[in-house]
């Protein structure tokens, strides 16, 4: 697993760690059932405490993108509660739809630039 943290950036380590994490997860760098490195492990490898560490891998199990296991660690185990992700992902949509407003970027601007990315992730070959 590759992960790397920006320590320049005002964006939260546990943020960026999830963040990370749910790419990993979209572009099928980790599929249903791998294990993440331990919280230790993880820590020392990209030089943060371990209880960032922990606070990332605990918000990603909340959103359902892992199971904690006393004796397996974090596994990736995505929740297909699809109508609470639809839910959740309006709520992040609105935030940033509201920004796009603020610049003034148009309906058709924020579609195309929704599309692009989605048809990125879409790519991706899941079957490997």
């Amino acid at each position: 697993m590759i992960v790397t943290i920006d320590f320049n950036s005002d964006e939260a380590f546990y943020v960026q760690l999830c963040n990370q994490i749910i790419f990993g997860i979209a572009n099928a760098e980790f599929r249903e059932g791998d294990n993440l490195p331990s919280v230790r492990d993880l820590a020392e490898d990209i030089g943060i405490n371990m209880h960032t560490v922990n606070k990332a891998y605990t918000i990603l199990r909340q959103q359902g993108y892992v199971k904690l296991d006393r004796r397996k660690g974090a596994v990736i185990a995505v929740s297909a509660d699809k109508y609470k992700a639809m839910e959740e992902l309006a709520n992040e949509m609105r935030v940033l739809l509201a920004k796009a407003v603020c610049k003034n970027i148009s309906s058709e601007e924020v579609h195309e630039i929704v599309e692009q990315i989605f048809c990125d992730f879409c790519s991706v070959d899941r079957e490997k």
